[in-house]
């Protein structure tokens, strides 16, 4: 029963958004309640419940928002963002923009939360899609997709991280990496053909305040105005593989972990930033700072929404339900890759969260895994990204990831659920296809 809730749920999400053009916000509200009524939560606690997944949600990625959008109107109003794209497509060619933005979202997305990467790169999308005359939906949807990749399969994300814990690979990282990087490979071919097939004719909602400057940029060193944008990720990066590599000691691990963090590394770049603005750098970064805040308030909105709607699920039995039924029904190593990809889906599609989908799904299949002969290395790590590629199906109006893309990017929820969503399908059943052939292989 709760399960055809939860689908009826997901239907009333998209239905009234798209259809009878209710906010998307009373929308989730509404949605979370209700899945709290009929799973028979008790009623005197649903609103307390709302309020925490709202407020949870917003305490890991409410600040990353805010300030990834002063970053990217520093970007802006530096000139920093033009001299990027002239150096992205010096190096991949004009004629291959949208190949080269999902190869850069895979990169950046490997250290750094997909949403923090987009947040940063969305100014830079408006400036290469101006630059080469191409349509800004094709840049950015090819940049979701190529962040998205390598986020839910590539450790030291979350996801994939915590997926490998639970199976014990935590001695196989190094593995997992790279059997990740190989399955998000044709994931970010899959996402250049879909963004320049069906994205090009999208309707981008302008936002009149946030014009492309036209910064002189001609002077401005290459390494200084891709600063902002590394230094952040530079040190996330650093601070994950430091914690998985074994070799610093504690406190130095502690430091790491503190400037690894992004609201640290955040904060670092924006105060290196000082240095991009010749003249009058404390007062043109107070208004980078006004402009950035004013942009992201629906934005942090619907992200605390979705957090929200997600609350309410992990409160009902579902992952109870889903764990016995597995256990009652041995399938074979191929159906096994089938079924972790399926119930990751579920719990995706249904929560919102790409990690919380990772992390359930894993937990539950790990003390199931030996039953269908996955003990060896490789066996496991197949078995992570199965989990990861059901954890990108499907990215919709529950999850921070859905508003981030269409928010900055300009999209209306209609065209978000067209290109985003998905894409986000698709690259999972490409992923998981790539998967289940190499489990054949070897």
């Amino acid at each position: 029963m709760i399960i055809l809730v939860v689908f009826l749920a997901i239907a009333f999400i998209v239905i009234s958004s798209t259809w009878f053009k209710l906010h998307p916000l009373a929308g989730l509200l509404l949605a979370a309640i209700g899945v709290g009524i009929f799973a028979g939560l008790p009623i005197d606690k649903l609103a307390e419940t709302i309020g925490k997944g709202f407020g949870e949600l917003m305490s890991k990625i409410g600040l990353m928002v805010i300030l990834g959008c002063v970053i990217g109107s520093i970007l802006d109003k530096s000139g920093a963002a033009i001299k990027v794209a002239d150096i992205i497509l010096k190096l991949f060619g004009e004629k291959y923009p949208a190949f080269a933005m999902s190869v850069i979202g895979a990169i950046v997305g490997i250290p750094v939360f997909c949403d923090s990467g987009f947040i940063i790169l969305s100014k830079l999308n408006k400036i290469v899609a101006k630059k080469v005359n191409r349509p800004l939906g094709t840049i950015a949807i090819a940049l979701s997709g190529g962040l998205f990749a390598t986020h839910t399969l590539v450790p030291p994300t979350p996801g994939p991280l915590s997926a490998a814990g639970n199976l014990n690979l935590t001695d196989s990282v190094g593995l997992v990496i790279l059997v990740g990087l190989v399955v998000s490979i044709p994931s970010l071919f899959v996402s250049t053909w879909f963004a320049q097939k069906f994205a090009s004719n999208l309707e981008i909602i302008e936002d009149k305040e946030v014009e492309i400057s036209e910064v002189e940029s001609s002077n401005l060193q290459a390494w200084k105005a891709f600063m902002p944008i590394l230094l952040p990720i530079f040190l996330i990066a650093f601070a994950s593989f430091a914690k998985i590599s074994h070799v610093f000691s504690q406190d130095v691990l502690h430091w790491l972990s503190f400037l690894g963090s992004p609201l640290v590394s955040f904060l670092l770049a924006i105060g290196f930033s000082y240095t991009l603005f010749p003249e009058k750098p404390a007062e043109k970064l107070l208004a980078c700072f006004k402009s950035g805040i004013e942009h992201c308030g629906t934005t942090l909105v619907l992200v605390g929404a979705g957090g929200a709607f997600g609350a309410i699920l992990k409160e009902t039995a579902l992952k109870d339900m889903i764990s016995n039924w597995l256990l009652v029904n041995q399938t074979s190593g191929l159906m096994f890759l089938v079924i972790a990809f399926l119930v990751a889906a579920f719990f995706k599609t249904a929560q919102g969260s790409t990690t919380t989908s990772m992390v359930l799904t894993s937990g539950i299949l790990a003390p199931l895994a030996s039953t269908v002969g996955f003990s060896e290395p490789l066996d496991l790590t197949l078995l992570v990204m199965a989990v990861g590629s059901g954890a990108m199906t499907v990215s919709h109006a529950n999850d921070a990831w859905f508003w981030v893309v269409s928010q900055f990017t300009g999209l209306n929820q209609r065209d978000a659920y067209r290109t985003h969503t998905l894409l986000s399908g698709l690259q999972g059943i490409i992923s998981l296809i790539v998967v289940c052939l190499i489990y054949l292989i070897c």
